[in-house]
């Protein structure tokens, strides 16, 4: 930059320091339609930046998972993002693995684009070109690109900077990622960004996802909805009228009606291939175009217990909590299991406490159970109810110790109360909380991705929930769920807990309790 004027040299300079800048003046893109334009950020592509360079200022590096729809400039983004930074950084490797060999093709021939189409006082002078590789010979920098497939690809490289396309339907994807992850090296600045529409449950994204979204892992979860696309808007005919599941669809996303009616057509073709109702959303447009990150993961038909478009519009609705405070604790059992939390007060869940306790500790967990109790006290709380199956009974007894009375076990596995409709008190007490989503009046739950994973977490089917020839209701084991989902719906369960007493009788209760548990004295404070 020595040969540079004051003026060229704050121009290289803003361009190297604002990617947003960059992108509109030195990268170019081809459109859906074939025309070559700037690369101009839309929404998605902004919301995505401005998530990963918040992590980069805060951990120093980037370790994202991106679950989107289709085609909404995900990996154009990323594209841009790893030119802009190869070409202003020494000895910087960028590596892409994709699914399929056209993608492949598809993302190199971005990247060739992007240094062909760059103006000449930023494009660094071109070294290796062929194919699957762009190097720039002065920075010793450059991409190179593979399809998954042999297990053993990507394996020998040094990667500071990675993009996974498509990451859901690589073959070997476990293998891959384990590879990739012994690649790319644990600095500063190094980069890994995955990035998939889903393809199911059970498959290696999926349980990657689950683990971000929790936060049990370093990668942060990253969701982009279908209806940020600007380009998904198509203007209804004047005759056409929404159906009524289109409606309440549009009602719990905020959508405007040319949205709604983009979703429609779209579901349409799909619906009529997958198989289901053309004027209600199918499994397949969930899929493809998720509004939430819990809905992307719907597998084919409607299986789920607890149908997941009831507790969407839960999540979206504004209700008065009344009466009675229930906590429902369903404690961990090692394995990777937390401890859920959450309460139930009237027709709102959840507006006290949801969380997670990540402990195996027994006494730890008690003590933090306490200081939910001391806090919510003053509130209204009534009864604690914790399963006591396994590791909780400890818990259960070390609880009533201290909090007496307060304090109610309840075994899942135990006889129901009604044990001409229930297999067991699981069963009873997640209908329960199945029925709360019917109310007409509207229920309230907390807006979180986590939380719907969990409640709707069962899955009707043999084997799974279904009535078993008594014609007693049988909720899909908690193992099983576990094997299917690799994760347990700890809240779920917490969830259905709050349903094992009749909250009427909790109103007659006592002001009794407050003044025999409320003056911290039973906490050591």
């Amino acid at each position: 930059m020595s040969n540079l004027s004051d003026r060229e040299r704050a121009i290289r300079q803003k361009l190297k320091n604002d990617f947003e800048h960059y992108s509109a003046k030195c990268l170019h893109i081809r459109t859906k339609a074939g025309d070559i334009h700037p690369f101009r950020l839309n929404r998605s592509q902004r919301y995505l930046h401005e998530r990963l360079e918040k992590q980069l200022r805060e951990k120093g590096k980037v370790r994202a998972l991106v679950l989107k729809g289709r085609q909404v400039g995900i990996s154009t983004y990323i594209g841009g993002r790893f030119y802009w930074k190869i070409t202003h950084k020494f000895g910087v490797r960028a590596f892409i693995l994709t699914h399929l060999d056209t993608a492949s093709d598809n993302l190199f021939g971005m990247a060739r684009r992007f240094h062909e189409g760059c103006p000449d006082l930023v494009r660094p002078e071109t070294g290796k070109a062929n194919a699957k590789e762009l190097s720039f010979a002065k920075l010793d920098s450059g991409y190179k690109v593979a399809t998954a497939g042999s297990a053993e690809v990507g394996r020998s490289e040094t990667i500071q900077l990675f993009h996974g396309s498509e990451v859901a339907f690589w073959p070997n994807a476990e293998n891959h990622s384990a590879g990739i992850g012994q690649a790319i090296a644990n600095a500063p600045d190094t980069e890994d960004i995955r990035e998939s529409t889903a393809n199911g449950i059970g498959n290696s994204f999926y349980s990657q996802w689950k683990a971000a979204e929790r936060g049990d892992s370093e990668y942060e979860a990253i969701f982009i909805p279908w209806f940020w696309h600007e380009e998904y808007a198509t203007d209804q005919p004047a005759d056409w009228q929404a159906p009524q599941a289109f409606l309440e669809y549009e009602q719990v996303h905020g959508l405007i009606r040319s949205q709604t009616y983009w979703a429609w057509l779209k579901n349409r073709d799909m619906a009529t291939i997958a198989g289901g109702s053309v004027d209600e959303p199918c499994w397949k447009f969930r899929q493809e175009y998720p509004a939430t990150a819990e809905e992307a993961f719907q597998t084919a038909g409607d299986l789920a217990f607890i149908e997941p478009v009831k507790v969407l519009k839960a999540r979206k609705a504004t209700v008065q909590g009344y009466g009675p405070i229930i906590l429902g604790v369903d404690p961990a059992r090692g394995g990777g299991d937390k401890t859920g939390l959450i309460t139930r007060q009237g027709r709102r869940l959840g507006e006290h406490v949801c969380r997670r306790i990540d402990s195996n500790d027994l006494m730890a967990t008690a003590g933090e159970v306490q200081r939910e109790v001391k806090r919510l006290l003053p509130l209204g709380l009534k009864k604690v109810v914790i399963d006591t199956t396994g590791l909780g009974a400890g818990l259960y007894d070390r609880l009533r110790e201290v909090l007496g009375d307060l304090v109610e076990g309840v075994n899942f596995g135990a006889k129901a109360y009604d044990s001409v409709a229930y297999a067991n008190r699981r069963a009873e007490m997640w209908d329960g909380l199945r029925q709360f989503f019917e109310d007409p009046a509207g229920v309230q739950v907390p807006d979180e991705d986590v939380f719907q994973g969990d409640v709707c977490a069962p899955q009707r089917g043999n084997g799974a929930t279904r009535f078993n020839s008594s014609g007693q209701l049988i909720i899909e084991p908690k193992e099983k769920i576990r094997e299917r989902l690799m994760f347990s719906p700890d809240l779920g369960d917490a969830a259905a807990l709050t349903f094992a007493v009749d909250m009427s009788l909790l109103i007659e209760t006592a002001d009794d309790t407050e003044r025999s548990y409320g003056d911290g004295a039973w906490m050591g404070m």
